[in-house]
């Protein structure tokens, strides 16, 4: 069996805009984990503030690198959590562009949005405006204020379609690809 966190992006044959999803803090969790390719398993980081919990399922895309040297961070929309480790085949929505500071030194730090065509309300969503914008500002708020009890500052300054999306899961692959 192979570990997630050595998939590929994408499955074999997909479209542009589906990606695999590794999924390691279930929606409504408070505590976050982080795959651990040491361990084999996810690995409890913190414990969120109290009254604090992720909105949606929180993870990555495998075999990729981002900016910040992390796979690309990936959020996956769906009615229920799943569980850590789950790999999911998920649709691109869209993303939240980020950026993040931590030490006086800002970075990039988007977000993928993607959806599970198993999903049945959010299932046939191909776009944020069909996921809504309830949820999506949701997302962003969390977003900033799990930074902020971090002592960082998370800032959400735009939004982009699945094609931009999918353009970015590329560059992050790219990047780790031996040249």
């Amino acid at each position: 069996m192979r570990a997630p966190d050595r998939l590929p992006p994408r499955p074999d044959g997909a479209d542009p805009v589906t990606v695999h999803v590794v999924v390691e803090t279930p929606r409504g969790s408070a505590h976050k984990l982080a795959w651990d390719p040491a361990l084999g398993a996810p690995r409890l980081r913190r414990v969120l503030s109290a009254g604090m919990h992720f909105p949606c399922d929180f993870g990555f895309v495998p075999g990729t690198r981002a900016p910040d040297g992390d796979p690309i961070d990936a959020l996956l929309l769906l009615d229920a959590p799943t569980a850590p480790g789950v790999v999911a085949e998920a649709r691109l929505v869209g993303v939240l562009m980020g950026e993040q500071t931590k030490g006086g030194v800002t970075r990039r730090n988007d977000r993928l949005l993607a959806v599970s065509p198993l999903d049945p309300r959010l299932g046939r969503a191909r776009t944020l405006d069909d996921v809504g914008t309830h949820w999506v500002d949701a997302i962003a708020r969390f977003l900033a204020d799990y930074q902020h009890a971090l002592g960082r500052e998370f800032r959400v300054f735009g939004g982009a379609d699945a094609e931009d999306a999918a353009r970015l899961v590329d560059e992050a692959a790219r990047a780790v690809r031996p040249r």
